[in-house]
């Protein structure tokens, strides 16, 4: 699979290749700032197929949590693009920045759902982790 997509202004792009390692919705209260309030539907991504092929994204990582995760955001409209989770070989790929979010199909399991709001959708049938399913 080829995917490729980029944020709101058009000022950072990027492209993903290979077959997608999990489709999932995390629901956890950093996932929620991070979308305004909803699920954050994700795709993990093999790591040697991800490239920006259009500017470069800005960085964030909080220094006040052990294993802080990176999160990679355009500079200009903010939308939040990709996370890094240190020991996970893989790009965490946000479907809504997909050029064509159909792509992103439908999601495998939801995870963090301890947190889930109310207003919050999870579909009949999908796999739910009240935290990270077990490895």
């Amino acid at each position: 699979m080829n995917v490729e997509g980029g944020c709101y202004c058009g000022r950072v792009r990027y492209e993903a290749a290979g077959e997608p390692m999990l489709r999932a919705q995390c629901h956890c209260r950093p996932c929620q700032y991070f979308s305004g309030g909803a699920a954050n539907m994700f795709m993990l991504m093999p790591p040697e197929g991800f490239r920006y092929t259009k500017g470069e994204p800005r960085r964030f990582k909080r220094d006040d949590l052990e294993n802080a995760v990176t999160r990679e955001f355009c500079g200009d409209c903010g939308v939040h693009l990709t996370t890094r989770r240190p020991g996970l070989r893989a790009i965490i790929l946000k479907a809504g920045t997909l050029d064509d979010p159909s792509q992103f199909g439908l999601s495998q399991m939801a995870i963090n759902a301890k947190d889930k709001q109310a207003f919050n959708c999870i579909a009949e049938g999908v796999p739910t982790f009240e935290e990270l399913p077990p490895r």
